[in-house]
């Protein structure tokens, strides 16, 4: 999941502007061979854009994210009859109607190989699908190129799930010089995160994965903080594990902070930077979410000249969904325009790399939520669409086989869906100690989920890692585990040897154990040994990992209690207008909004305040989990040590705290929208917006999102995540309050140009 500054916007939040107003369509007749654009023309009278993007979405299997911006099919009938006329469609007509033009389309279109399109243009979609399911990987690797994402898009909403696995079995695009990507080949992204970014809490979640031989194509972490100087620290971290190791030609590193933040790192700390992260859109609207554009990812590209290692790149169906920038268009068709983006980068990359671009996707499929779709079986769908979507681009694509605690998937529905996506052969999957992420709050992979995969499919690891597994002792040179599987101390003995460390093993070992304590203590897990089978969490763990999602899900459903909301001094309740906490799961975009009982509350604080406009309005919501706002010790000392902090440096603050019962982050930015339209336009004024995150780890935790811009920019309304700052995981526990409030005046002073040290705890 990823999390980047897109990523994380998209992910924290699970939130949507108002859908659109179109509904479901109903397609009720189909003439014999009649296509998508001859029944447009039939229905419209002439060519209609937005039916064309309904029909076209309308041929996906069902998810909720198509239907609520009303390009989902209104029932199977009606699904039956969109695929009917796709089936009938030809290439050259879909090339030549692209379902969104802007400047990724364009793009797109630029690098689709125009003498491979020659051969294929005046094929049916129909023809094409038999094509991918007869033909050899040769013969498909000879035309893909001239698909373009649209028509590659089009392709799996043809297909059952039993096709879409025979076509992800039979194209395999290998990383250069590597086994990854190839076939009986399945690796892992060591996913060492921190609740408070602290470097042995990362450089231990990677030793636990070298105790289960697990982790190849990269070892990437997810910052809580994107600073300059608290993402250099971690980058440090992970490239002392690599050099010490001498992994440097077999395994790449990174911190998924923005890649502006990345790229500020490797200028101010050369050579700490091997592979750069983003997340990726499928339009130019979302992209500008995630503060990228077309221009700037290839002008990144262009920069790892002569670099072994490139870029990788993060995306899911529904992330334009959730930030309001689909444009009527259905999340499948966004998905494979992504991957159309990246395989752009990855020709740009080509021209610069010595040894063949190094490239990679992580589809992080059930990030989002239940508003993006809600099941298990909706999971594996998505899946299986995105492998063949991405290797049809030719890319080396993995996933995130993953679900939110507030989707209706289990820990064991997750082992059920890993083995329906697995014979389709994804390159890669996230790996955590266990499938609970300590820091994101959601659901994944373990490392012994790998073991297990690996057991029962017959995947390998990359060969180079696979012989370092050998070298440190976790396998022998028969392939089998040895007694020092499931022990990250083993490894961290290991470690001190390839430094030189001449102590006795038991001296390190103390050493070892005791910092396993002390990580376990901030709230990251783990793993050693195993229970009944090898690929089994040890029993105490597993009961560990069982209790934290049965008080996320408790968590999830809790309400701010009346008691709570009169103690927030000087409280200002309001409400969105999500009619229960069922509807605000469900529905995100009703609790964007205020009802209009709040609204008129909010309007006339604003009228009180006459011309004497604060600088600076704090608004709390429950979020994904009241309790990380209603504990003991976590909301107080924020609120204290904020408004002392903003008084001493002349910053005034509204008196009152304004409570979102059912509150979304982009609430905040409303509520900013209202209170500050008349404020001086040329004067910065902020929205602290502290809200409960997704419930699901040990330390019911929540975010500030900062949002701080000039009255005029208030006024426009037009606020969203691209200029908004977050501080998360803050927690008695992870990030304590009162630091955070020291990390929000840091980063208010940076929004509005004053100099500051560096903000966070940790450093190499």
């Amino acid at each position: 999941m990823g999390a980047a500054s897109g990523a994380i916007a998209a992910g924290y939040s699970t939130v949507a502007k108002a859908a659109s107003d179109r509904s479901a369509i109903a397609i009720e007749e189909v003439k014999p061979s009649e296509d998508v654009f001859a029944h447009v023309s039939r229905v419209k009278g002439k060519f209609d854009q937005s039916l064309y993007q309904q029909i076209i979405g309308a041929a996906n299997d069902f998810k909720e994210g198509d239907q609520a911006i009303g390009v989902g099919a209104k029932d199977e009938a009606s699904r039956k009859n969109a695929r009917t006329l796709l089936v009938n469609t030809r290439i050259r007509d879909i090339h030549e109607h692209p379902l969104h033009v802007d400047d990724l389309q364009r793009l797109i279109w630029q690098t689709t190989d125009k003498d491979r399109y020659a051969k294929v243009q005046d094929w049916t979609m129909g023809r094409l699908k038999q094509f991918l399911l007869t033909g050899s990987e040769d013969q498909i690797k000879d035309v893909m190129n001239g698909l373009n994402s649209d028509v590659i898009g089009c392709v799996p909403k043809l297909m059952s799930n039993e096709e879409l696995i025979i076509v992800g079995q039979k194209i395999f695009n290998v990383l250069p010089g590597t086994k990854m990507g190839a076939q009986g080949y399945m690796g892992a992204r060591i996913q060492p995160n921190s609740p408070t970014d602290h470097p042995e809490d990362v450089i231990w979640q990677v030793f636990n994965a070298f105790a289960y031989a697990t982790g190849d194509i990269v070892i990437g972490t997810n910052p809580v903080d994107s600073t300059v100087k608290s993402v250099a620290a971690v980058e440090h971290a992970l490239k002392d594990i690599v050099d010490t190791f001498g992994l440097q030609d077999t395994v790449p590193w990174c911190v998924l902070a923005h890649i502006d933040v990345q790229a500020a790192v490797a200028e101010s700390n050369p050579g700490t930077v091997a592979t750069m992260f983003q997340s990726l859109a499928g339009t130019d609207d979302c992209n500008k979410t995630f503060d990228i554009t077309v221009e700037k990812i290839l002008n990144y590209a262009k920069s790892k000249t002569g670099e072994r290692y490139g870029l990788y790149f993060e995306t899911g169906q529904g992330s334009e969904f959730t930030n309001g920038a689909a444009n009527g268009v259905d999340m499948m068709i966004l998905e494979s325009r992504k991957y159309g983006f990246s395989r752009a980068v990855g020709q740009e990359l080509a021209k610069v790399q010595p040894s063949g671009a190094w490239l990679h996707i992580n589809d992080v499929a059930g990030f989002i939520g239940p508003e993006v779709f809600r099941s298990r079986e909706q999971l594996v769908r998505c899946c299986l669409e995105d492998i063949v979507m991405g290797k049809l681009h030719g890319l080396t694509i993995g996933l995130d086989i993953c679900s939110t605690l507030h989707m209706a998937v289990t820990l064991e529905d997750l082992d059920w869906c890993q083995d329906q996506i697995m014979p389709a052969s994804p390159v890669y999957l996230i790996a955590l100690p266990t499938k609970n992420d300590p820091m994101l709050g959601y659901l994944t992979t373990s490392f012994q989920d790998h073991v297990r995969l690996r057991k029962k499919f017959g995947f390998k690891v990359n060969d180079a890692m696979w012989d370092f597994y050998k070298r440190i002792g976790i396998v022998d040179d028969a392939n089998n585990y040895t007694s020092n599987y499931g022990d990250p101390v083993w490894v961290y003995y290991q470690y001190r040897l390839a430094k030189g460390d001449s102590r006795p093993k038991e001296a390190v070992y103390a050493e070892g154990r005791r910092m396993t304590t002390e990580v376990e203590q901030r709230g990251v897990d783990l793993a050693t040994g195993h229970g009944r089978e090898i690929w089994d969490l040890n029993p105490a763990l597993q009961a560990k990992v069982n209790s934290l999602y049965d008080d996320a899900k408790k968590s999830l459903w809790t309400e701010l209690t009346p008691g709570f909301i009169n103690a927030v001094p000087d409280v200002l309740p309001v409400r969105t207008q999500s009619k229960d906490r069922n509807d605000y799961i469900a529905h995100p975009p009703t609790g964007e909004i205020l009802d209009p009982e709040s609204l008129a509350a909010i309007v006339r604080l604003r009228d009180s305040w006459g011309d004497n406009v604060p600088k600076a309005q704090i608004v709390i919501s429950d979020g994904l989990n009241a309790n990380a706002i209603m504990d003991k010790g976590h909301l107080e000392p924020y609120l204290l040590e904020m408004r002392r902090l903003l008084r001493a440096a002349g910053v005034s603050v509204a008196d009152k705290n304004i409570l979102v019962t059912s509150g979304r982050v982009r609430v905040g930015y409303r509520i900013g929208e209202t209170l500050f339209e008349r404020a001086n336009p040329n004067s910065f004024r902020g929205v602290l917006h502290i809200i409960g995150e997704r419930p699901g780890t040990m330390h019911h935790a929540y975010s500030v999102y900062i949002t701080v811009a000039q009255g005029n920019v208030w006024a426009q309304k037009k606020i969203d995540h691209d200029i908004t700052r977050l501080v998360s995981n803050v927690a008695d526990t992870a990030l304590p309050p009162e630091e955070a409030a020291k990390e929000t005046l840091t980063i208010i002073r940076e929004v509005v140009g004053k100099n500051v040290s560096g903000s966070r705890r940790h450093s190499t």
